[in-house]
């Protein structure tokens, strides 16, 4: 475990020198913009959600005017993420949640954000570290790959994913490890072509195992 551990921080080291100090891609002002910025996310990309989103928050502000909102309206708003139709009876679903059970507010743990429509444990992850402040490991598409590519988990499984890089990572660098982890596969540990002629972790990937 030790072992592990020390490899851990030398992947983190070096993927911190390469890309400095990495956040999440979402632009938002608020908690509520980064739930309602995270569901948008799902099978689209940060870039296209950021473009809807711009729109988007001007029109509706606050958990009720998401909860009260028309869903046809607001399926045409954010109908280019899309999933649309999902999506939109989802953000709504969660936002009457929040004005019925949280006066209208994100809650800060991780039970509470799973009774809310559409939001599962790498949703909840995220708002509980970016806006918390809390230890928390996002498991995204990424994360998946990267992990299991560089022996960090033999896991498919998100949440046993989490579990695993729980145990290995200390709790202040875990969100920022996921970031690291995004653009890291981003940029060089592509899904098709990883670029390992390129990438600063090389030395190490797979020794884990």
């Amino acid at each position: 475990m030790n072992e592990r551990k020390n490899l851990v921080k030398q992947i983190f080291n070096s993927l911190k020198k390469e890309y400095g100090d990495v956040r999440c891609t979402l632009i938002y002002k608020t908690p509520l913009e980064l739930l309602i910025a995270t569901c948008l996310a799902a099978q689209c990309t940060d870039a296209r959600v950021n473009i809807v989103t711009k729109e988007l928050f001007l029109k509706y502000k606050s958990a009720s005017d998401f909860a009260n909102a028309d869903c046809n309206e607001l399926e045409q708003y954010i109908k280019s993420t899309g999933l649309y139709k999902n999506k939109a009876k989802n953000i709504i679903s969660a936002c009457k949640t929040l004005v019925d059970k949280f006066d209208g507010n994100v809650p800060n743990n991780m039970d509470d954000l799973l009774t809310l429509a559409g939001v599962g444990r790498k949703t909840a992850n995220l708002i509980l570290g970016e806006v918390f402040g809390k230890d928390a490991v996002v498991v995204d598409t990424h994360c998946i790959r990267l992990t299991n590519r560089i022996g960090l988990t033999k896991n498919k499984d998100a949440t046993k994913i989490e579990n695993d890089l729980k145990k290995i990572i200390d709790g202040e660098k875990q969100l920022e490890f996921c970031h690291l982890m995004v653009a890291h596969g981003r940029n060089i540990c592509k899904a098709r072509i990883p670029l390992c002629s390129e990438c600063v972790i090389h030395d190490v990937c797979k020794k884990i195992i």
